[in-house]
């Protein structure tokens, strides 16, 4: 059984947290260049579904554990006639065939699912052999002593934050998967605290 805070509060704060300006710009930047059948780990609450171009896609199927957070999917905004089907799942256990879609999308995601290496692996495994994933990620910073905070916090950032990690690093989690990163940029977002605001976001593809 979840609680009270997991089932009716933490979805609306992920969701106020997840639409920040600074983050949104971020998903503007990566979504739009889904291509073909798509797969979105971790929908959420569907921040993502705007950024879709209809004409380059062919279907987006989301897939998350949390039923609050699918039913505000369902009623997210997006382009008129972008098809979307939202899955019961978890990014690590995906109910669907392999080499079946030719886009994985994964934004703000891998902070908070038990594994990122089983999710990622799950992510290849769907993939086409010419597809890609698509990433925007916060984690783990490159300054010693921002990532000193972020050990410091992230324990009680968990309990709040429905299970986010401040230390997961990106990068070199998505190539320890067997992916191989195609282009990789990296900044911390602007008017974020720094121990939450490292980002890395490109391109890879099944290695």
């Amino acid at each position: 059984m979840t609680s009270f805070y997991d089932r009716h509060v933490l979805p609306r704060v992920i969701c106020l947290a997840c639409a920040s300006p600074a983050v949104m710009k971020q998903r503007a930047k990566v979504v739009p260049l889904a291509r073909g059948r798509v797969l979105e780990l971790g929908v959420g609450g569907g921040l993502n579904l705007a950024f879709y171009d209809p004409s380059g896609v062919d279907e987006v199927v989301g897939v998350d554990p949390s039923a609050e957070l699918r039913a505000r999917a369902a009623a997210a905004p997006r382009a008129e006639g972008l098809k979307v089907s939202l899955l019961e799942g978890t990014a690590e256990a995906l109910p669907l065939e392999d080499g079946s879609f030719d886009t994985v999308v994964c934004t703000f995601t891998l902070c908070s699912v038990a594994s990122p290496a089983a999710a990622l692996a799950e992510a290849r495994r769907v993939l086409k052999p010419s597809g890609r994933l698509l990433f925007c990620e916060h984690g783990l910073a490159p300054d010693p002593g921002v990532a000193r905070w972020q050990r410091r916090v992230e324990p009680v950032w968990k309990r709040l934050a429905g299970g986010c990690h401040l230390t997961r690093p990106v990068g070199g989690t998505i190539r320890g998967a067997g992916l191989a990163i195609a282009r990789l940029e990296s900044m911390y977002l602007p008017k974020a605290p720094r121990m939450l605001g490292w980002n890395e976001w490109g391109e890879a593809r099944p290695g």
